[in-house]
């Protein structure tokens, strides 16, 4: 897979967190992989180290997003929009191996294919306070 298409997958994969509890993710890990049958062991290994690491980070990941999205909570965000805005803060913060630019541009991205009309303004605005 790209690494376009191996962050969708944790895109995806992050998502699930909004809708099970801790103690369901490891289900849901198994059965997101059995959906996502294309997944290559490599690329599987990948999207769950890559999505371990967004989930130890996600109260220093939110509380950055609560400080810097003037006029907006992670409570208030749609539950697209937080997602990728996740994983982007975690690339920026804690992933040297993306350039931020990139990070934000895949952000965009994601948000263009899976949310609202205004979601990759929304997205690149407050992406744009993290670079």
């Amino acid at each position: 897979m790209s690494r376009r298409e191996l962050r969708e997958q944790i895109f995806k994969l992050l998502f699930r967190i909004e809708f099970n509890s801790i103690e369901e993710m490891t289900e849901q890990e198994r059965l997101f992989f059995e959906d996502e049958d294309a997944a290559q062991d490599k690329d599987a290994d990948y999207i769950l180290d890559k999505y371990h690491k967004i989930q130890q980070k996600l109260d220093e990941i939110d509380a950055q997003l609560n400080e810097k999205a003037e006029g907006w909570s992670t409570v208030r965000m749609s539950k697209v929009d937080l997602t990728i805005l996740r994983l982007a803060v975690y690339e920026i913060h804690y992933d040297d191996s993306v350039p931020t630019g990139v990070a934000i541009n895949e952000a965009v991205e994601l948000a263009k294919k899976f949310g609202q009309d205004a979601s990759s303004g929304f997205v690149n605005g407050v992406l744009a306070k993290f670079a």
